[in-house]
């Protein structure tokens, strides 16, 4: 089983809303930075959003700036939960998500742990 699992994604109309979540799953140790990555088909995968071990700094992609937010929870460590809420999607944000997470404040590049993924399908 995946370290990170995630949940909350499925179709949704241009213009709707969707709310990812993903959980540590059989890890107990600690957990730095994490973040969502996406996969279009024929599409090389790509960072969407990450945000720090404690909140306190967090980045986007240009392309969702304004639409996504992440957010995480620490409070039931050690299960550590990252989430985030999708609004005014457009089918270009059509993609499998996938988590990710890392022991250290670094999660873009080479990621310590990965979710199995969940599909976001926006139609037009």
């Amino acid at each position: 089983q995946a370290p990170l699992v995630e949940s909350g994604g499925g179709s949704v109309q241009a213009g709707g809303s969707l709310r990812l979540s993903c959980a540590t799953s059989g890890y107990t140790g600690p957990i730095g930075c994490m973040a969502w990555f996406r996969q279009a088909p024929g599409n090389e995968r790509e960072w969407v959003a990450r945000i720090s071990s404690g909140g306190q700094s967090i980045d986007y992609i240009d392309s969702v700036k304004g639409r996504f937010t992440i957010s995480r929870d620490n409070s039931r460590a050690p299960v550590f939960t990252v989430y985030l809420q999708m609004n005014s999607v457009t089918p270009e944000d059509t993609a499998m998500y996938y988590c990710a997470a890392d022991r250290t404040s670094s999660c873009i590049y080479k990621p310590g742990f990965w979710g199995q993924g969940t599909q976001v399908t926006v139609s037009s």
